[in-house]
This record gives structure tokens, sequence and C-alpha cells, in this order.
């Protein structure tokens, strides 16, 4: 049996080139899924795949970077492919692990792959920097009104109660209150 998988990293991104490219490459079925690729946390179409693949069974992929952004997810993933007797291909690299010069090919990818996503989080990283130092950046706005929580707390509610009210998460509530201790003390 040939499986497609298919990644992208947010809901407005489009699978169907990927799609296209899998079911020309011969897949008999494509699972898809639009999440980060940073992990494998999350991504239960590829658990999916990971869990009922049987020896004999090949997974092609369009690009290595869609099935995992690491090194260690890669070879974790590989490995446990490899050890159920599964194969991995890439349509647009030259990568199948049924073969020595595809394994080492893919190794290589993997580390190209895993070096993006840290360029691409050390850039994210100056340019938050850059707009913080500017004043342009000031972090995402408070959804508590700590001075509402403070309000209902010193009129006797308890968390789940001022939770409820205002509804948000209790573990919110504790924060605030915890905040509060921090600042008598």
């Amino acid at each position: 049996m040939i499986y497609g998988y298919a990644r992208v990293s947010t809901t407005e991104q489009d699978l169907s080139v990927q799609h296209d490219a899998l079911k020309a490459s011969g897949a008999d079925v494509i699972r898809s899924e639009k999440m980060s690729g940073s992990s494998r946390d999350g991504r239960s179409e590829l658990q999916n795949l990971m869990d009922f693949t049987r020896e004999g069974d090949v997974i092609i992929v369009t690009r290595i970077d869609r099935l995992a952004r690491s090194v260690r997810d890669l070879q974790n993933i590989v490995f446990e492919l490899t050890q159920k007797g599964v194969a991995l291909r890439a349509t647009e690299q030259s990568v199948d692990t049924s073969t020595s010069a595809g394994k080492c090919f893919l190794d290589m990818l993997g580390v190209f792959a895993e070096f993006e996503t840290n360029l691409r989080r050390e850039r994210q990283m100056e340019g938050i920097a850059k707009a913080q130092a500017n004043g342009v950046y000031k972090g995402r706005k408070k959804s508590i009104d700590v001075e509402r929580v403070k309000e209902l707390r010193a009129s006797g509610m308890g968390a789940t109660a001022i939770a409820k009210e205002l509804g948000i998460d209790r573990t919110s509530i504790y924060r605030v209150m915890k905040a509060e201790q921090t600042v008598e003390a």
C-alpha cells in the first residue's frame, strides 16, 4: 500500500498542490493536516500512518520538511518506519529509504530543514527585539481585567466563580492572585 502524507503549518495554507503531487506519485490513500512540523505533538494523521502502516508499505511526502523540521524527529520517524519495514519517499527530492543513497540524502535534508527552522526562529526573535526597542511591539494584549478580578475576589468570590463570571480559565484567576501575593510580600 502506498500512503501519501501532506502537511502545511497554518490553516490558511492550501494542501491541494501536495495532494496532486502525491496522487500523481501513486498514493492510494492521502492523510493530511494543518499543523506545525517542528514536533510530532498533535499531528494525529502522521501518528495514524505510523501506527497503521505495515511491512512493505510506502509513505510518500512531497518534501522531507513536510514530514519533520528537526533532525531528531526525522530520524525517529525514519527509524520507526524502518523497524516496521516501511519505506519513505519524497516526490521533489531524491529520497527513498529503501536505498543507501536515499538514506544518506534524507539525513542531509533533515539537517538543512532544522537549520532553516532555527534561522527563521532567530530572525523572528531579532525582529521582536528590534520592535520592542523601538516601542512598537508590546506583546499580546492582556485578556484579563485584573482590577475586576481583584474586585470580585475582595467581595468574597472564589476562583471558580470569578472565572465563570468573567468567562476565563480558572488558572488565569490563580495567576492574578499569585501575582497579587507577590506584590504584597
